[in-house]
């Protein structure tokens, strides 16, 4: 080869490696997640990745009554240092790069993580790994929050400032911007809600005082961020650019970071779950694999960490082999084609180099308003009203046909699919033993140790908690080394700290589709005793509130009188609403799987508190539960499928114009 050939030669001098491979998984038990765990990793899975169910999420233990219905459904119930030996038996912690689906609870996850790893002889140094740990998000679109801002804030700083001093390869702290899209965010918005919660959280390190001047660029250098990518390739390709640029200014104009390895934007990213279909599902393999090149090809901002989510996950939770596809998407990018051989394929574009930097532009111009606002933590209530306008106007469009989706608004003839065909199990269902089990466990794990130390432990939690110069991390790793639960941490905390209702945002969607439900709304005005009311609500633990929000911001623009009282309502706290606010129905939004025992109970409240409402049912139902619901009171039952919110509004009118008929 002569030396010309070598100048004209555009690839490395040596291939990249390959990012960290996950999957986002955890079910039924620690024993059951541990097993799918090591599959994975024998499949060539380089990483953890493990999703929590609710109780964990938000502080519960399988045999608190408000945990009922949701064990082990979306996630791993962890509920104390025994699940995680069990979670992480035989998996060598000291070279596992492990990510923990962690916020309200994260130091409590971490500090059982960490109990696990000293009981096992680790060196917790060498620990490596992350805890989500973003609150903001939690209280924006996802929902697994428990304290106040203020107080969630200070348990971030802690764990902060405890891991960089004592497990110097862990990220405290994802910055989430995951969710943000999920919840309708724009790529503006994406950006520049992620970055104002990394400043306010960074602000809050240095004004805590716990890092020294000296540390604190390497605090700048441990946060990471976790990124959605959606369908829109070559923007989601410009929005990371644009995300790589800003921190980078950001870190080095405002905190005065000279080394650019720890002003790099590191981050890892699950592509879009909100755009896959439960119609003709085969498409979400598509969907998700030029998603992930969204990622992958810029070699300037590419991910460090990558998870998949599985084609089936609008039917249901997905099985091992499910999960195996998705895994296999990521290998053979990265083994079979030659995208880590070469440079940056964008840089020089026009078309992207201009998008980076009208998104940068327009990212900038947000934040900036966010920060004169006092910060995203002070912020929350206007942050979510926008989302729910920004979701509002992406679902009137999908709705109206302006924004295509295959199988769904356009192209829905379709032969019969093998996945999905009539006796063919397309995901995984939950034994429902499961939780029984778990109450068992639970109950005996704490008859059998000792209670003293255990008392004495959460009291010195509490007075930890109670001081704000002192920091959580010490007292949590005591906790869940003397057999302290989930629970437990939690509840102690609460004492201390108080709970949070995050704002509904309802009011910044209402108006945007007039003209669509016109017609339902003049309906509606003219039905024989006033308008219909209807009672939107959230049983359980899901904060998955996109849905039910949406149906509350259509529902008033259909001429509805609605109340919506947010997410995490009791069966009994639902009945109770329904009854004094005399509503014509119950609109139910369940995603996490918990259905078949919730809204039956819900049903029960209903006639004890004798509230003759009609009950309809939203959510991830699959097919074989819906005649089960139906036959025990349910009047209609609509899942992702369902798009057409006019039509929704529509049925919903009608059955509540028979109802009254026939009272």
């Amino acid at each position: 080869m002569t030396s010309t050939d070598n100048q004209n030669n555009p690839r490395l001098p040596g291939r990249d490696k390959p990012w960290v491979m996950r999957t986002y998984s955890g079910h039924s038990t620690a024993k059951a997640s541990n097993e799918l765990y090591r599959n994975n990793l024998a499949k060539g899975q380089t990483g953890l990745s493990i999703a929590f169910d609710l109780p964990t999420q938000i502080g519960y233990d399988p045999d608190s009554p408000l945990a009922r219905g949701e064990v082990g459904k979306v996630g791993v119930p962890v509920a104390h240092l025994g699940h995680m030996r069990e979670l992480m038996d035989g998996i060598p912690v000291e070279k596992m790069n492990t990510s923990m689906t962690i916020n309200a609870t994260a130091p409590w996850l971490l500090g059982l993580y960490i109990a696990n790893a000293i009981e096992s002889g680790a060196e917790i140094s060498k620990l490596s790994g992350t805890t989500q740990n973003d609150i903001v998000k939690e209280y924006l679109s996802r929902g697994t929050y428990i304290f106040p801002p203020e107080h969630s804030k200070r348990l971030i700083v802690d764990m902060i400032s405890y891991t960089v001093r004592n497990l110097p390869k862990w990220n405290p702290i994802n910055v989430c911007s995951y969710h943000l899209q999920e919840a309708g965010a724009t790529p503006s918005q994406e950006i520049a809600y992620s970055l104002a919660t990394a400043i306010g959280v960074l602000d809050a390190v240095k004004e805590s005082g716990q890092i020294p001047e000296d540390l604190f660029p390497e605090v700048v250098g441990r946060i990471s961020f976790f990124v959605n990518a959606g369908i829109r390739f070559i923007e989601e390709v410009s929005k990371m650019r644009a995300f790589t640029k800003l921190w980078d200014q950001i870190t080095k104009d405002r905190y005065g970071i000279g080394d650019s390895k720890l002003r790099r934007f590191r981050y890892g990213v699950q592509v879009n779950s909100l755009g896959l279909t439960e119609q003709q599902p085969e498409n979400n393999i598509t969907r998700i694999v030029l998603e992930a090149l969204g990622v992958t090809l810029s070699r300037d901002a590419r991910a460090r960490a990558l998870q998949l989510p599985a084609w089936n996950e609008a039917l249901g939770l997905p099985r091992p082999w499910d999960q195996q596809w998705s895994l296999r998407i990521q290998q053979v990018l990265a083994y079979e084609t030659d995208l880590l051989e070469y440079p940056d394929v964008f840089e020089g574009s026009k078309v992207v180099e201009s998008l980076t930097d009208s998104l940068i532009e327009s990212s900038n111009k947000e934040l900036t308003e966010i920060l004169e606002l006092g910060g995203v933590f002070n912020s929350i209530e206007l942050l979510k009203s926008r989302l729910v306008a920004s979701q509002s106007e992406r679902t009137r469009k999908i709705e109206t046909g302006e924004q295509k989706v295959i199988g769904v608004n356009i192209f829905p003839e379709t032969a019969p699919s093998p996945l999905t065909e009539e006796g063919t199990e397309s995901h995984l269902v939950v034994d429902p033993k499961i939780e029984a089990q778990l109450v068992e466990d639970v109950i005996f794990w704490r008859s059998s140790r000792d209670q003293k130390k255990v008392d004495d432990a959460l009291e010195v939690l509490r007075q930890t908690a109670s001081n704000s110069k002192m920091n959580i991390m010490l007292p949590t790793i005591d906790l869940a080394i003397v057999g302290g639960t989930t629970g437990e941490w939690a509840q102690a905390l609460r004492e201390i700290f108080g709970e949070y209702r995050a704002p509904t945002g309802v009011a910044g969607g209402v108006g945007r589709r007039g003209a669509e439900l016109k017609d339902i709304a003049e309906t509606a005005k003219k039905l024989p005793g006033g308008p219909p009311k209807l009672l939107v609500a959230k049983p359980g633990l899901d904060g998955h509130s996109n849905g039910a929000e949406q149906i509350a911001v259509s529902a008033r623009d259909a001429g509805f009188e609605v109340v919506y009282q947010g997410i995490r309502l009791t069966p009994l706290e639902i009945a109770i609403a329904a009854r004094d606010e005399d509503v014509d129905a119950v609109g139910i939004s369940i995603l996490s799987g918990s259905h078949l025992q919730l809204i039956p109970e819900v049903i029960r409240e209903l006639k004890n508190a004798g509230s003759d409402a009609l009950v309809v049912v939203g959510g991830i139902i699959p097919d074989s539960d819906r005649d089960s619901l139906i036959s025990q009171g349910v009047s209609a039952v609509y899942t992702p499928k369902n798009y057409e919110i006019a039509k929704i509004m529509a049925e919903v009118l009608e059955l509540i114009s028979a109802r009254r008929k026939g009272k």
